[in-house]
C-alpha cells in the first residue's frame, strides 16, 4: 500500500487544558505520512505557549475568533493532503486510527468518506452510547435526519469531497457537522469501520452544545436542504417529516421559556410543512 499524505485538521479555542492530549495522539499515529494543522481560533488562554514546543512538528494557523466551522475550513484549505482527517481538541485518536482508515480506502478506492467507531468518555468515565446514536454504514441520509450520526473526530475523507459538497457552514455555531454530513449523505455513502479508534470526550463545561439550542440550527439546515433542489422526492418527504417535528418541539420550548413570538413563528413553520 502506498502512503498518500493525510492532513489532520485540529481547531481549538481556549482548550489548553486538553489540547496537548489531542496533539500527542496525532503525532503518535503509526501511519508514516501525515501533517498536523492546528488552528488557534483566537484563544486567550495559554494555548500559544503550549503550542510552542511543537513548532517543528506541526503547522499552526491563527485567526480571530470566528468559530469552529471557520477554523476547520481554514485548515482544510491550507492543507496539502490527498486525505483529510478532523479532530476536535477535546478528543483523541488511537495510534492505529489513520492507518486503519487508509487501509479501508486502499481496498475501497471509490469511497470518499468513512468514520471509525468511538469510545465515549463522559466526565472521565466510559459510557455506552444510546441506541439512537448507533452508527450505520452506507446510505445513511434518512437515519441522520433526527440527529448527527457522524463524528468529526472519527471521520476521514478524500479532499475532493469538499469540492463536491462544499465546506462547513460558518454561520452555524453548533450542528455544523450535522449540516455537512446531511449534504454529503444525500448522494454519497458514509462508511463505518467497526473499530473504536476514536476517543470522544464530553461532559465538560465548555462544550458548545451546552450554550446553544441544537434544534434551531438543525431546523435551518433542513429548510435550506429542502429548498436546495438537491433531494429526491422520498428524501424531501423524510426531511419534511423531521422538520415538522423539530419545529413543534423547538416552538413549544420557546413558549415555555417566555419567548412567545419566536415560539409562535416556529409552530407556524411546523404546521405549514
Amino acid at each position: 500500500m502506498n502512503c498518500p499524505l493525510v492532513s489532520a485538521i485540529l481547531p481549538t479555542y481556549n482548550r489548553a487544558w486538553t489540547l496537548e492530549n489531542a496533539i500527542d495522539s496525532v503525532l503518535a499515529q503509526d501511519y508514516p505520512n501525515m501533517e498536523l494543522i492546528v488552528i488557534d481560533d483566537g484563544s486567550d488562554d495559554n494555548t500559544p505557549k503550549l503550542l510552542e514546543p511543537y513548532k517543528n512538528q506541526i503547522t499552526v494557523l491563527y485567526q480571530e475568533n470566528k468559530g469552529v466551522s471557520a477554523a476547520r475550513n481554514l485548515g482544510i484549505k491550507k492543507s496539502k493532503g490527498e486525505f483529510i482527517a478532523l479532530l476536535d481538541s477535546d478528543d483523541a485518536w488511537d495510534k492505529k486510527k489513520i492507518s486503519c482508515q487508509m487501509e479501508f480506502f486502499f481496498h475501497h478506492p471509490d469511497a470518499l468518506i468513512c468514520q471509525t467507531e468511538e469510545i465515549w468518555i463522559r466526565n472521565g468515565k466510559k459510557v455506552n452510547p444510546k441506541f439512537k446514536h448507533k452508527k450505520l454504514s452506507g446510505m445513511i441520509f434518512e437515519s441522520s435526519l433526527n440527529l448527527c450520526l457522524v463524528s468529526p473526530s472519527a471521520v476521514m475523507m478524500k479532499r475532493q469531497l469538499f469540492d463536491i459538497k462544499g465546506y462547513f457552514n460558518e454561520n452555524f455555531t453548533v450542528c455544523e457537522d450535522y449540516d455537512l454530513w446531511l449534504r454529503v449523505s444525500t448522494t454519497l455513502p458514509i462508511f463505518l469501520i467497526d473499530k473504536p479508534y476514536t476517543i470522544k470526550k464530553g461532559g465538560h463545561k465548555d462544550q458548545l452544545s451546552n450554550f446553544h439550542s441544537q434544534d434551531k440550527f438543525r431546523i435551518q439546515s433542513l429548510v435550506t436542504l429542502i429548498q436546495s433542489g438537491d433531494l429526491a422526492p422520498d428524501q424531501i418527504q423524510a426531511a419534511k417529516k423531521v422538520l415538522k417535528k423539530k419545529c413543534i418541539i423547538y416552538g413549544n420550548g420557546c413558549l415555555k421559556r417566555g419567548r412567545k413570538q419566536e415560539g409562535k413563528t416556529y409552530l407556524s413553520m411546523g404546521s405549514s410543512v
